[in-house]
């Protein structure tokens, strides 16, 4: 880990950040590169909207040279960030806000990679189904040699089995690093529900939602920008690799809790069961937006189903999907879609389940 000198100075420092005396702000513009990475760059806003709360509408649209983050040619390199949503910075505390934005091309058009717009054209056509979300997002800390923390530098942990829920040195490691994620979305008001050691030691997952509509997408994104900024501070590295290392280790995923207005009441599980049908229909072009490299942890082994193959079932964690046993029990409720992996865009995730179930945006 980063040494305590470092981090106790970094806190110090952040503990003075305050508003300067002009009443400016640093603003943190995010967005989403062309691999699935979080990039960003400050700005200073010298106009702060009366009340001090800034909505997207209320800051500028911004640009970056996108040929350096392979979103757009040299010759044309310009892309534009259009803020989408508004968050409080933890790390610059009263003196910063972070900017979620899309990407934009020049001409007008949404960028290849910005998958916000067409997943916000689902969810609005789709509003009256009231959907909501609720994504597990499982990652692994590496430390600066490319080894996952508490790793023997030669040979294997333990087999799995004590690290789940671990609790205890030997079990499990970096734990500051995510009460301090855990904090820090709490304070940004990200609607994190809760965190907990995972199956493979130095694995963890942290949980977003529920989150209606698109909300669920900004809010997971930025919890990820969060973790990483926080894993910054420690010298770690996260990864959202969903088989980070190779044989007999859990792989990690995103797994993905799905109801709308008609699954949460009396009679839910006939449209639990119909939305299930649906998908079972699309099973490979869900698989196609549902991560990279996500044969490698789609196996049928380490709690997950075969990736050629569509199965569901009550309590079952080696299916495609889950219905909870609670939900079975009552009637209604909610169903997991356990095939996305870890690093799949939870844009294109709840998109895809939005067409599936409901069928296509309107056009434009």
């Amino acid at each position: 880990m980063a040494s305590n000198q470092h981090v106790s100075y970094t806190q110090n420092l952040m503990k003075y950040m305050t508003l300067d005396q002009k009443g400016n702000v640093m603003a943190e513009y995010i967005w989403i590169d062309a691999v699935g990475g979080v990039r960003s760059k400050s700005r200073t806003i010298t106009k702060v909207p009366e009340g001090g709360q800034f909505k997207p509408e209320d800051l500028p649209v911004w640009n970056f040279d996108g040929s350096s983050t392979d979103q757009a040619p040299g010759d044309n390199s310009d892309v534009y960030l259009r803020p989408v949503a508004v968050f409080p910075d933890p790390f610059r505390l009263e003196g910063g806000i972070l900017v979620l934005c899309e990407c934009w091309n020049a001409d007008g058009t949404p960028n290849k990679y910005n998958h916000r717009h067409e997943c916000a054209k689902l969810m609005e056509t789709h509003a009256a189904h009231e959907p909501w979300f609720g994504l597990e997002q499982e990652y692994t800390l590496f430390d600066m040699e490319d080894r996952p923390y508490g790793w023997p530098r030669a040979g294997f942990p333990a087999p799995q089995g004590p690290y789940y829920c671990g609790v205890g040195a030997g079990k499990v490691v970096c734990r500051d690093i995510v009460e301090a994620h855990y904090k820090a979305c709490l304070y940004t008001g990200v609607k994190i529900s809760g965190t907990n050691a995972e199956v493979m030691p130095a694995q963890w997952e942290f949980q977003v939602g529920p989150c209606e509509g698109i909300e669920m997408g900004d809010h997971l994104w930025m919890a990820r920008f969060l973790l990483h900024r926080v894993a910054e501070e420690f010298g770690a590295k996260v990864s959202l690799d969903p088989k980070p290392i190779p044989g007999d280790w859990n792989g990690a995923g995103l797994h993905s809790n799905v109801s709308y207005k008609a699954t949460r009441e009396e009679g839910g599980m006939k449209h639990i069961e119909s939305a299930i049908k649906k998908l079972e229909g699309r099973h490979k072009e869900h698989i196609l937006v549902y991560g990279e490299g996500n044969e490698l942890r789609l196996t049928g082994n380490h709690e997950t189903g075969a990736i050629d193959k569509f199965t569901y079932g009550v309590a079952n964690r080696g299916a495609s999907i889950r219905i909870p046993r609670e939900c079975a029990a009552k009637g209604f409720g909610y169903f997991e879609d356990r095939r996305p992996a870890s690093n799949a865009d939870p844009y294109q995730i709840t998109g895809i389940i939005m067409e599936t179930i409901f069928g296509e945006a309107t056009k434009e």
